[in-house]
């Protein structure tokens, strides 16, 4: 099945946990509003390091969302793997296995994540049993 919509995100700058400040991790929290059929909020926190060369990053992510899909009624949780090799993007955002709770048990799949013009969309391919 799928499942497509628009997203709003609020990303945080967060301390570096003590410690472990020589790493020069970039740290985030993240809360998005999810629209479509997808009607759900998002909590979560995103690891960054920059490479050496300008346009080299990477970034790892959890977020658990809650809400509802396509008349669902749970929540699940996304880990994102982000490289971005010198300005060439490489995303996968996939369900956590097991995760899914109430409707949403068992809920297995993978979401895309566009941005056009400032605007954030998703399209989530998903199954359910």
């Amino acid at each position: 099945m799928q499942a497509k919509g628009e997203f709003a995100v609020k990303l945080a700058p967060q301390p570096s946990a003590p410690g472990i400040e020589p790493a020069k991790l970039g740290r985030m929290t993240i809360d998005k509003q999810f629209q479509g059929d997808l009607d759900a909020t998002s909590l979560g926190e995103m690891l960054s390091a920059m490479g050496q060369v300008e346009g080299s990053a990477g970034y790892v992510a959890i977020e658990r969302v809650t809400g509802t899909l396509q008349g669902r009624q749970g929540s699940f949780v996304l880990q994102h793997h982000g490289i971005m090799n010198r300005n060439a993007p490489q995303l996968s955002v996939m369900v956590v296995p097991d995760s899914g709770t109430d409707e949403l048990s068992g809920l297995s799949g993978s979401m895309q994540i566009l941005i056009e013009q400032g605007r954030h969309s998703y399209v989530f391919d998903y199954t359910l049993p």
